[in-house]
C-alpha cells in the first residue's frame, strides 16, 4: 500500500486500507438444537477433521466447548470401531 504525505502533513493512501471483516462464529449444534452427535455417521464427522485426519480445534470450527468435546468423543469412538481411519493421507 503506497502512502503519500502532502505539505500539510496529512497522510493519504493511493489504495483504500483493507479492513478484514471477521465473520461471527456460531455453534452449529446450538443453532440446529442437536443434543446427540452420532459416532456412526463418519461423513458428518469428516467435517470436523482436516486432510491428515486430525480433529479441527474450536477456534476454526466455532463449536462451543460442550459440543467440541462431544465431537472429539464421537470421532474417537468411530476410529476405535474402524468406521474412520486414525491416520489418512488426503482424506478429503
Amino acid at each position: 500500500m503506497a502512502v503519500i504525505t502532502n505539505d500539510k502533513g496529512e497522510i493519504r493512501y493511493l489504495n483504500p486500507p483493507v479492513l478484514d471483516v471477521m465473520r461471527t462464529k456460531y455453534c452449529r449444534f446450538k443453532k440446529m438444537r442437536m443434543k446427540h452427535i452420532d459416532y456412526k455417521d463418519p461423513e458428518f464427522l469428516m467435517r470436523f477433521m482436516n486432510e491428515q485426519g486430525k480433529i479441527l480445534p474450536r477456534r476454526l470450527t466455532g463449536n462451543s466447548i460442550k459440543y467440541q468435546r462431544k465431537v472429539a468423543r464421537a470421532v474417537k469412538r468411530a476410529r476405535h470401531l474402524s468406521l474412520m481411519t486414525f491416520v489418512g493421507d488426503m482424506l478429503k
